[in-house]
Parts: C-alpha cells; sequence; structure tokens
C-alpha cells in the first residue's frame, strides 16, 4: 500500500488572535495617558523628588484609565532606567508587568476575593522581597468590593509596609471605601475625559488602523463614551465591524439608535410650536427608520438642555457632537424661545421617562407626551400673566378664552394653571370670581381664625402667639412683631387675607407695641374665669373641705332641666364629667 495514502495536508498557519482596539491602543506611558493632566503632573514631581508614596487610592469612573495608570506607575517603579515616569517599555520588568505576568507585581479583583481569607494571603507573602523586579506592587482593583473584615486585616500593613512593598488600589465607588483605607493613601481622581479630547483620540486610532471615518461619526462616538475613551474605543470597533474600511456619521447613528438630529431639533420646534398633528407625523417617520422611543425622548431632553444651556452661556462651548448647521439651529431657537419655556418643556419631558419606560407600548407614551408638550407649549407663563394683569391689558377676575379649561362653569373662579406635566402644574395667577361668597373679617381674633380655617396652622400660630395687633380697621392693619418673628410673617398676612377675603388689604409695621398677643388674652381671660369661680359659695367650701386643693380646669355641662323642678343644681365633681 503506497504511504501517499497517509500524508495528511499541512495544517493552514494560524492568524495572530485580534485584539481590539481598547487593549491595542491602552497607554503604556503617562504620555500617552489623555486628559488626566493634574494625576501626570502630580505624579512626575513625585518620582524626581523621590517623594513616592506606598499607597496610592484611584478613583473616577469606568474607561478613565485607573488599572492602566496602576501599570504604569509598577513599570515606572521597575524599570531599569527607574524608578522612572517614563518607563521605556522593552525591558524585562516592563514587558512582563505590560503582558501581566510579572510575579511580583500581583493584580487581585476585590470582586471575586471580598473575604478576608484573600487579603489575609496576600498579607503572608507582604514580608518577602520580590524574586525579579526592583519593588513588590499590589494592585487591588474595585477595592470597595472588600468585606468590613478584609479591610481592617488591611490597614495595619496599608500604614506601614515593608520598603520593597507599594499599594495601588482602584474603585469606582470611592464612597464605600472606609475613611480609615483611604486616610492611608494618596488619593488621585481620574476625571472624565473631554468629548472634544475623545473624538481626536479616536481620529488618531482610526488613522493609524487605516480607517476613514467622518468627523459626524467621531463625534457621536465620543458623545456615547461619555468621558471613557475604553467605552468608546469599543463602540469605534463595532463601528468598524459595521462599515469596513469607511464609518459614516449615518453608520454610527443607526448603530447606537439615534435619530438624526435635524430631525430632533424639527421635532422639538414643531411640539413648541403647538402643532402635535406634524410632530406625530414626524415621530412615526423617525420610529419607522429604526429610532427608539426612549432613546427619542432623551434626544429631546439633551437639546433642550444644549439650547437652554446655550441661552445662559452662549460663548461657552457646547455640545462637540453637533455640527455647525445644528448649532446655528440651536442658536436660533435659543434666541426664539424664552427660558420659562424652556424650563417648562425639561418638566415635561423629564417627567415622561418613567412613564415611557413604565408603558407596555413605549411609542404610545411618548406620543402622548408630545401631545401635551405641544398643549402646554401654547400656554403663557407666569411672567407673562402677571405683565398683563400688572399692564392692564388682562384685567383680574378675567382669563383669555383659548386658556380657560372645557367645562368650566361661567362664574367660578379661575385658576391659570401651567401643566407641567403628570398632573403637575404651578399656580401663577388667580382671577377673582364675579359671585362667590366671601369670608368676612370684623376684628383681628376672626382674622386669625380664618387662616386656621384655611390651614395656614404654623402662621396663624406665628400670630397668635407672637404678633401684636396694634391697629386694626376693615382693610388696614398695624402690626407690632415681637423679636424672633421673620419678616415674611407679615408680608404673608396681606397676601392671604387679600385671597380668602376678596379685599386688598394694607399691612403696616408698627414702631412700637406693648399691647396683649391673642395668646396673651386667653391666657388672662382664662385667669380670670378661675378667680371667678374660686369665689363661688359653693366652690369655697369645697377648696376649704379639702385642704391644698386648687381647680385646674373648668368646664361647662349642661344639666337638662327638669319640670317643675326648682332645686338649686349641684356641682358636679371632675369624676363625673365627660
Amino acid at each position: 500500500m503506497s504511504d501517499a495514502l497517509f500524508d495528511l495536508p499541512e495544517p493552514a498557519p494560524q492568524k495572530a488572535a485580534y485584539r481590539v482596539l481598547a487593549r491595542k491602543y491602552r497607554p503604556s506611558n503617562f504620555a500617552e495617558l489623555i486628559g488626566q493632566d493634574a494625576l501626570v503632573k502630580t505624579l512626575t514631581n513625585a518620582f524626581a523628588s523621590g517623594r513616592i508614596a506606598h499607597a496610592f487610592m484611584l478613583t473616577g469612573v469606568r474607561g478613565v484609565g485607573k488599572t492602566t495608570t496602576a501599570r504604569i506607575i509598577a513599570k515606572g517603579l521597575n524599570c531599569v532606567e527607574g524608578p522612572t515616569i517614563t518607563p521605556c517599555g522593552k525591558c524585562d520588568a516592563c514587558v512582563s508587568i505590560s503582558e501581566g505576568r510579572n510575579v511580583d507585581v500581583l493584580e487581585m479583583d476585590a470582586a471575586s476575593h471580598t473575604g478576608v481569607d484573600g487579603i489575609r494571603q496576600l498579607l503572608d507573602n507582604v514580608k518577602y522581597a520580590p524574586t525579579s523586579v526592583r519593588t513588590k506592587i499590589y494592585i487591588i482593583d474595585e477595592v470597595h468590593m472588600l468585606s468590613n473584615s478584609s479591610f481592617n486585616a488591611l490597614l495595619k500593613t496599608l500604614e506601614e509596609p515593608p520598603p520593597h512593598v507599594k499599594f495601588i488600589m482602584a474603585t469606582t465607588e470611592i464612597r464605600k471605601v472606609p475613611i480609615t483605607v483611604l486616610s492611608r493613601c494618596q488619593r488621585y481622581d481620574l476625571r472624565r475625559i473631554d468629548a472634544e479630547l475623545l473624538a481626536g483620540h479616536f481620529k488618531h486610532v482610526a488613522e493609524l488602523e487605516k480607517i476613514e471615518i467622518e468627523e459626524e461619526a467621531l463625534r457621536l462616538l465620543a458623545r456615547a463614551a461619555d468621558g471613557s475613551a475604553r467605552d468608546g474605543l469599543s463602540l469605534m470597533d463595532q463601528a468598524i465591524a459595521r462599515g469596513g474600511t469607511t464609518v459614516t456619521g449615518e453608520q454610527v447613528r443607526d448603530m447606537l439608535g439615534l435619530a438624526d438630529r435635524s430631525k430632533v431639533f424639527d421635532l422639538l420646534t414643531n411640539t413648541l410650536s403647538g402643532k402635535p398633528a406634524d410632530a406625530l407625523e414626524l415621530l412615526a417617520s423617525m420610529h419607522r427608520d429604526g429610532a427608539d422611543p426612549l432613546t427619542l425622548l432623551q434626544d429631546l431632553l439633551d437639546t433642550t438642555h444644549a439650547i437652554t444651556r446655550y441661552k445662559v452661556l452662549p460663548t461657552r462651548k457646547g455640545d462637540v457632537s453637533l455640527t455647525a448647521g445644528e448649532q446655528k439651529r440651536m442658536a436660533e431657537l435659543a434666541t426664539a424661545l424664552s427660558t420659562p419655556v424652556l424650563a417648562r418643556a425639561w418638566q415635561v419631558l423629564l417627567k415622561g421617562m418613567p412613564e415611557v419606560q413604565a408603558a407596555p407600548q413605549p411609542m404610545a407614551a411618548l406620543e402622548m407626551i408630545l401631545i401635551r408638550l405641544a398643549h402646554v407649549g401654547t400656554l403663557p407663563t407666569p411672567g407673562d400673566l402677571i405683565k398683563k394683569i400688572t399692564d392692564g391689558s388682562l384685567p383680574a377676575g378675567t382669563m383669555p378664552q383659548q386658556q380657560a379649561p372645557q367645562g368650566s362653569p361661567a362664574g367660578t373662579s379661575a385658576i391659570i394653571r401651567a401643566a407641567a406635566g403628570g398632573g403637575m402644574g404651578k399656580v401663577v395667577a388667580v382671577a377673582q370670581p364675579a359671585v362667590q361668597q366671601q369670608a368676612q373679617v370684623q376684628d383681628w381674633r376672626s382674622a386669625v381664625a380664618l387662616l386656621y380655617e384655611k390651614k395656614e396652622m404654623v402662621l396663624a400660630a406665628q400670630l397668635h402667639s407672637q404678633v401684636e395687633c396694634v391697629h386694626f380697621a376693615p382693610g388696614h392693619l398695624e402690626l407690632f412683631p415681637r423679636p424672633g418673628t421673620g419678616p415674611q410673617v407679615v408680608s404673608r398676612v396681606a397676601t392671604l387675607l387679600q385671597e380668602y377675603t376678596g379685599q386688598r388689604w394694607l399691612v403696616n409695621i408698627a414702631k412700637q407695641g406693648g399691647i396683649l398677643t391673642l395668646t396673651e388674652e386667653d391666657e388672662a381671660l382664662h385667669q380670670n374665669v378661675l378667680r371667678e369661680t374660686a369665689e363661688h359659695p359653693l366652690v369655697k367650701a369645697v377648696l376649704l373641705a379639702f385642704p391644698g386643693s386648687k381647680i385646674e380646669a373648668i368646664h361647662d355641662k349642661i344639666v337638662p332641666e327638669v319640670a317643675g323642678d326648682d332645686e338649686t343644681p349641684t356641682m358636679t365633681t371632675e369624676e363625673d364629667m365627660p
């Protein structure tokens, strides 16, 4: 039999495994670490002066470079040219640390070793000197996941480690780390990376990868990354897989489920212009193109915020993801829309977020939100209403017909509300009814009683016990607030009395007092009744019969009259009283 029958084809050469962009372009030194200038400057000075701490705490959101910074510090401490802030990246120490295989640079995931046993094992090895490098490094990632027992076991060694040991800890939840641990470390807060800086970094990576990517796509990726270089590179990987060697803004928008920003501007404009039909048609078109309802609502919120921010800070740098045409559109809307209208739109959209999330049909919930916003967008703002009432173009006691609630009977009190969605509203003007019985105030006591009746308990109690009424006349009060009474108390009296009585009240503050408050009048009256009661012959006899007794309280008791009974009513003891 021929040996050729048993010849096997040579195996095809295996391709190297693909390394994702976030790993391939991970910074290897501080010069490549973007967006963390304060951290780099501080560590550079520390290495230059030899004042290197024994424990570091790195904190920040995901993807800003905490673990990467820890590895760069480890390489800087152990590089053959070091300690240095610029490790060579070529020596055995730098290469083995970068590849995660150095036996003296130990990376520990605290989420997988929350118990105290893992920390005890780590501490047992601290006393041994490093075998292959200058300094033994312990990198503990997500350190906030350690248990209280683990933190307590770590404290003593963390405060006084051997000279050949350094601790580098990283966390995204710095508030969960005990203060006893934080006090033993040098803390460094890594900031979110600026969107413009991220877009430039992604462009540089695309050039190295020989990928053509549009500026709009870069801006969208930078915006979606939310300050995280790792998240942005992961999204860029996905965009390249989707678009090949050419990545467009439309492809990235479709990948992220974003709507066309120009259409978002159109949707917001139609809605705030009171054109719900046009808004719903555009919304349906965007939904057919694949836009997610919740993402659309988020885009509307972001656009409202961007317009409002531009209105307040027109000279500041805005959203980097906006094109020049979109920025021009935003400036036009900022000029056309007032701040109260934008603030009201923000509230309606924000209140709608949980509605869309909880609705069985998110699209239907979003349509209802836009209809509500279209109705609210045409209502006058509180400032406009007050201005109209003040200048006489909207007399008090009337309501513009277009704002009159449907089904409101003529003659009832009209309250103009700026509805903000979900039943939320703010009373901005109260028009007095043409025919409605108003409360009557005859004296100061009845005025305070009216406030009690209207549930203004705190104010009424202050007036009752801390304010003297020096002069009272219908429509006019002169009050003297006792020391400690807030000045707003007197101003609120005029407002509330005018609201409840339908009469204009002028309230002045007296220069001096000297009369009793209502509480003091009540106490004086009570003491007078006690004295008169004590002088009654029957009560006197009781007090003499029981030495040391006194009158604590007086109760009125109705005794039913008995026909033909001329006897004197008998005294009832307190035990018999109801």
